[in-house]
């Protein structure tokens, strides 16, 4: 009688182990987290900052530290988002070993510069290709 729990090897009758297939229960890719809205494309101006790889950053990242508050004078977008990519780009080559990076980055949300952390992480995109999300650091 077969198991019918899903395992990664199973005991055939003759005792040999045989492979057996993982069953993907649920996905949810890079591509349909872009076209939700969880994830904001920023390849374009990481490209102009020197990235060669695309990059995203979260929906709440973005919330909180690239989307001007009301109130806040003197600050745009793109300039937050470039000192988010420029700040990410010095952390790397100060210290870019292995795939998950915290750097902090002074965001001024209340006229007054702050510093704030970020995680960026590096991993593979729906193809394998290498990618990176910027992120709060609790987030994943």
């Amino acid at each position: 009688m077969e198991d019918k729990c899903d395992s990664r090897r199973r005991i055939t009758k003759s005792g040999n182990a045989e492979e057996k297939e993982d069953v993907v229960i649920f996905s949810y890719t890079r591509r349909e987290a872009l076209a939700d809205g969880v994830l904001i494309d920023v390849t374009q101006m990481a490209q102009e900052a020197g990235f060669i790889m695309p990059v995203a950053m979260t929906a709440a990242a973005w919330e909180m530290y690239v989307k001007v508050p009301d109130g806040v004078g003197c600050q745009d977008e793109q300039g937050r988002l470039w000192d988010v990519l420029m700040m990410l780009r010095f952390a790397i080559k100060k210290d870019g070993r292995g795939s998950t990076l915290l750097f902090t980055v002074y965001v001024n949300n209340d006229d007054e510069p702050k510093p704030v952390r970020l995680k960026a992480v590096c991993g593979p995109g729906d193809s394998a290709e290498p990618v990176i999300t910027i992120m709060l650091p609790g987030e994943d």
